[in-house]
């Protein structure tokens, strides 16, 4: 049965097709593998900023945040120990990524998506039975391997799966779930902070085990991609598979470019060596700056410590995580946005409207705290500057929501050839993990010591990368994963890096002596 008709066109390409229920169905459910990130992005603030749970780990914090109700606001929660409660996690699922790069190569999408859920469904249980600051980290650092490996296979597999036409649609699937994640995790932490007994947070970190297992029991039931049945040799499947997602039996064209590609890629004995090949330059810039700049949108100052942000400001405790649940409302509301514009209007369109707006918040919102709290961080918020400040970061949530969230796993997905597509997923997820843990681990202090300047300082941030879009990033919608290297090839910067040789109708031709 389809819901759709499409003939995805680029360049020479003719692909004939529908979009089925089986591939939208089949895209939902590996999209699920969102749901543990989200998860743990919305449960960490709220937990950090729950009394019962800084009293047992972090009593200092605790006594630090009750003797500064009424003096210096910014240094309420500055400590190193509790930042590495959150930041830890981003450590283990850099490594974690290269590690799964391999496992995606090798055993294929799926087996990875399973991997992933397991290990993060262990370090679930350990996190909710924590005695002590060692189990805390420890369980943080397998929810890392975890998130590693489902970061770093999912977005390959939707881009793998999905036909051009829809491409961004499904792809942004994966952010949805990880809006939905952040959003669940806001409401069970706002939930959990009413429980008599103080032990509220262990249900908030033991029920990371929900998501985990939606992931693995979806991943053990999903079937391989073409592409990666390709690549481990096993082409009548793949044929048939491509003949399932697509509805139609006639597959020639596309079934004999996925071909040609995987025979690129087994020319390729050493993807982390051939990546920094000269031919492959716009997408290694590409795939290190985008995860780069998203990170340094300073939307994990929203995300990650939400209710300790808001506590900050000076938003009671109840107050604070509802706060957080509102601006995680407009989160998936904002991704919703996207999923039904970005191939419609393209990417650069949305990366471009998202950074201005987001510019915008940041600027108004380090104007606004400066007004109230001023260099000595002395005050409190009136309520309706409260109000006004969860108006500016609502809006920021939603900027960021349908432009450089889900664009910033979908683009780096999109742009890389079969013979170097899991290394570059693999530096897409380890950049972003690399700077996710920096911010993880440094915004507390970073807000003691810069106070409102702290927005100004990602204001700037996003400026230069709206900018970067503007001049760097080529358009891909509607362009099949596999002819990529066309846009790059027609773009007035990128064009002089991509020989004529890698791109000949629709065919990739494997770089020499590789």
């Amino acid at each position: 049965m389809a819901v759709g008709g499409i003939v995805a066109q680029g360049g020479s390409a003719n692909y004939e097709g529908r979009v089925t229920c089986f591939v939208v169905i089949t895209c939902l459910v590996a999209a699920t593998g969102g749901l543990i990130f989200g998860y743990d992005i919305g449960i960490s603030g709220g937990v950090t900023s729950m009394d019962e749970f800084l009293q047992k780990f972090f009593p200092t914090v605790y006594e630090k945040e009750k003797n500064l109700r009424h003096e210096n606001q910014y240094c309420k929660f500055d400590s190193h120990l509790l930042q590495l409660f959150t930041s830890s996690l981003y450590l283990a699922a850099l490594v974690a990524s290269f590690f799964a790069s391999a496992t995606t190569r090798v055993f294929g999408r799926k087996v990875s998506m399973v991997s992933g859920g397991c290990v993060f469904l262990f370090g679930a249980v350990l996190n909710g039975a924590a005695q002590n600051v060692a189990m805390l980290i420890i369980g943080r650092l397998l929810l890392g391997v975890g998130i590693g490996y489902a970061n770093q296979s999912v977005p390959v597999y939707l881009s793998e799966m999905a036909p051009a036409k829809i491409r961004g649609a499904l792809n942004i699937g994966f952010q949805m779930a990880i809006c939905v994640g952040i959003l669940a995790a806001n409401m069970v932490n706002y939930g959990t902070a009413q429980m008599k007994g103080g032990n509220g947070w262990r249900v908030s970190l033991g029920l990371a085990a929900v998501p985990a297992v939606i992931m693995t029991v979806g991943a053990i039931f999903l079937p391989d991609t073409p592409n990666s049945l390709i690549e481990r040799g096993q082409s009548e499947k793949a044929k048939e598979m491509l003949q399932k997602i697509r509805g139609v039996d006639d597959v020639s064209a596309e079934f004999q470019d996925l071909i040609d590609a995987s025979e690129t890629s087994k020319q390729v004995e050493h993807p982390w060596r051939n990546i920094l090949q000269r031919r492959y330059r716009p997408q290694l810039v590409i795939v290190v700056l985008i995860p780069f700049f998203q990170q340094l949108t300073g939307i994990n100052v929203i995300m990650f410590y939400a209710p300790v942000l808001f506590k900050t400001l000076g938003f009671g405790d109840n107050a604070a995580l509802m706060s957080a649940v509102i601006s995680g409302f407009v989160n998936v509301a904002a991704t919703l946005v996207s999923v039904f514009t970005v191939d419609k209007f393209g990417r650069r369109k949305l990366f471009l409207q998202g950074g201005a707006q987001m510019l915008v918040c940041q600027i108004a919102v380090g104007a606004l705290i400066a007004s109230v709290f001023g260099v000595a961080g002395e005050g409190s918020f009136s309520k309706g500057m409260g109000n006004a400040a969860l108006i500016l970061i609502c809006l920021y949530v939603a900027a960021f929501a349908w432009s450089w969230g889900p664009l910033g796993w979908l683009v780096p997905s999109e742009i890389f050839p079969l013979e170097i597509r899991s290394a570059g997923q693999s530096i897409n997820v380890s950049v972003n993990m690399l700077f996710t843990f920096f911010i993880g681990q440094l915004f507390l202090t970073l807000l003691c010591h810069m106070k409102f300047g702290l927005f100004f300082f990602f204001g700037g941030f996003v400026l230069i990368m709206t900018l970067f879009i503007f001049f760097f990033l080529p358009e891909t919608k509607n362009v099949p994963i596999e002819e990529i290297n066309r846009v790059f090839k027609a773009h007035w910067f990128w064009g002089k890096y991509i020989p004529d040789d890698a791109v000949i109708g629709n065919h990739h031709v494997p770089p020499k002596g590789a």
